[in-house]
């Protein structure tokens, strides 16, 4: 305790303490790692996938605003956090957390973890970076060379290139679509005569020189929300964020996309982007990349792929040509932190081009120079964590063939539990599976002919009270504690694009099985038979022998 009443203690001498090393493997500071590492592997082989406590009940333990005066031990602190924090964590590790794009880490990210935050550099400049900078670039280039199968001299000149970048990372999908649409908009809209560049005169000024009423990007209606955010930051307007109408597939319309594009053009409005979607986040469908590309290239507007998803699909030789036409994308996103396996949050854009990022390169005498290396200088964000060590390792780690293996699984598990939930009376698969990502939703099988065979009114009362038993049902599972699948709302064709509830599962974690989907859809069927939704279920009985008795009689 001796190391420790000296961190406690208010003085210049303890706070230089905290940020220096141990000297030794025995000392306090040592004890408490040790403590740490054994609670969190506890909690990753025992914790169950809810919190055991309500979130008012936890709110309790961090509702004081005030500052302590006097530092705390660390041995204490930990201990907190362990009691408050670990054990009331949501278990996103879990083989029965199916219900998002979080899922399990391999081991080794944990101690590789520690080197990236001990080294605490920032990728903003190569004086705060030195060795990461060009490994960052190496990891750039090794997923440009995934996407874009370039040769090995393309990445001999521009991977380590000082005045070009083949891609930007940044914290997640969000920022790696929004950097795309920024080049996108910094390229269409750059310096001429008279007009210094949409950079620096904005979008009033762009749209007054070019002749154009307004601009527009063009996406399908299962895009993901960034792209709404990106329109509003850019000065497109969110109003300008058109979404184009979906087939029964959940991808985009071509057809529907050329009319847009043709409707937008005769209003003067230029078409800035138009994003495909590699695995949309409710349904994983693919839009058709191919198809989109040369749409784009009829119309003359960047084409964005939004693979945050669905991107490591290229790893896979039985299943990448489900990405077909992704390689005549402008750009690319990849979220490091969904189907590479990597903590959050670390997602990348990545450029066919690699003048693109040229468009939104900016400097700073003191620290981001022209003609330096420093990635800071086309990134959003300023200062960034060395997470593309933890990408690098992973894909060194891992390697083609275990990513492989992994999205074969994930594919082929998915397609496996869709035919368990087909097998079963009581529910009815919403959207085939295209990725790993499904929905379905409860329908016991008494209402399946009155839902197929009903008037208008009828089916939209039924589809009424089987959202509040999905709703019901999935709420119960994650109370329970032992599962947990999400919920969205979709808006299928075969309902006339009523609003219908439904369960979403995304199945990434290799520790999933069969027999774990088996009992999560066993659990599912108890909970439905609850007495709480008895009076929807006598509800829905009722409409369905209206319809048999209405459907005898026309017969």
């Amino acid at each position: 305790m001796h190391t420790e009443k000296k961190l406690a203690s208010a003085s210049l001498e303890s706070l230089y303490r905290i940020f220096t090393v141990p000297e030794a493997p025995e000392s306090t500071l040592g004890r408490i790692d040790r403590n740490i590492s054994r609670n969190l592997t506890a909690f990753l082989q025992e914790h169950i996938v809810a919190v055991e406590k309500d979130l008012e009940e936890i709110e309790e333990d961090f509702s004081d605003p005030h500052i302590p005066e006097r530092p705390a031990f660390v041995s204490s602190h930990a201990d907190f956090l362990l009691e408050k924090l670990v054990s009331q964590s949501v278990h996103t590790a879990s083989p029965s957390f199916v219900g998002h794009m979080t899922t399990a880490l391999p081991y080794f990210m944990l101690p590789l973890s520690k080197i990236m935050i001990a080294l605490n550099q920032n990728l903003v400049k190569t004086e705060t970076s030195k060795a990461f900078t060009p490994l960052e670039r190496q990891v750039v280039g090794m997923l440009h060379q995934l996407i874009y199968q370039r040769d090995s001299d393309f990445y001999a000149n521009w991977m380590h290139d000082s005045n070009h970048a083949l891609g930007a990372l940044g914290s997640g999908g969000t920022i790696a679509n929004l950097t795309a649409l920024w080049a996108a908009r910094n390229n269409r809209f750059p310096a001429d005569k008279g007009f210094e560049g949409v950079s620096r005169e904005g979008m009033y000024g762009a749209l007054h020189h070019y002749g154009f009423e307004g601009a527009a990007i063009l996406a399908s209606r299962r895009g993901h929300y960034s792209l709404g955010k990106a329109s509003d930051v850019l000065g497109i307007g969110r109003n300008q964020l058109i979404l184009v109408d979906t087939d029964d597939k959940n991808r985009m319309d071509p057809e529907a996309l050329r009319r847009t594009c043709l409707r937008l053009r005769s209003r003067g409005i230029c078409i800035l982007s138009v994003v495909g979607i590699a695995g949309t986040t409710e349904t994983g469908s693919v839009d058709p990349l191919d198809e989109l590309a040369g749409l784009a290239q009829e119309f003359g507007s960047h084409f964005h792929v939004d693979a945050a998803w669905g991107g490591p699909t290229m790893f896979s030789r039985k299943y990448r040509s489900l990405m077909k036409g992704v390689q005549q994308a402008d750009s690319v996103t990849i979220d490091a932190h969904k189907q590479l396996y990597v903590p959050l949050g670390v997602g990348m854009v990545l450029f066919k081009d690699p003048t693109m990022l040229n468009s939104i390169e900016h400097h700073a005498q003191y620290v981001i120079r022209k003609g330096s290396k420093d990635l800071g200088s086309s990134t959003l964000e300023g200062s960034r964590p060395g997470m593309a060590m933890l990408v690098y390792s992973g894909l060194k780690i891992i390697g083609r063939q275990g990513y492989e293996l992994l999205i074969n699984r994930g594919i082929e598990l998915t397609a496996a539990f869709a035919d368990m939930i087909r097998e079963r009376d009581c529910f009815e698969l919403i959207t085939e599976p295209e990725l790993n990502i499904l929905t379905y939703r409860y329908v016991p099988s008494v209402v399946r002919e009155a839902l197929e065979y009903g008037d208008l009114e009828s089916v939209e009362a039924l589809n009424k009270g089987l959202n509040r038993i999905t709703q019901y049902i999935q709420k119960a599972q994650r109370a329970q504690g032992r599962a947990f699948v999400s919920r969205t709302r979709l808006n299928p064709e075969i309902y006339n694009g009523e609003d219908v509830i439904v369960f979403r599962v995304v199945l990434a974690n290799p520790l999933t099985t069969k027999e774990i989907l088996k009992d999560i859809l066993d659990e599912q069927e108890t909970i439905a038979d609850d007495v709480e939704t008895l009076e929807v279920r006598n509800g829905l009985t009722k409409i369905c022998e209206t319809c048999f008795v209405e459907r005898k009689s026309v017969l």
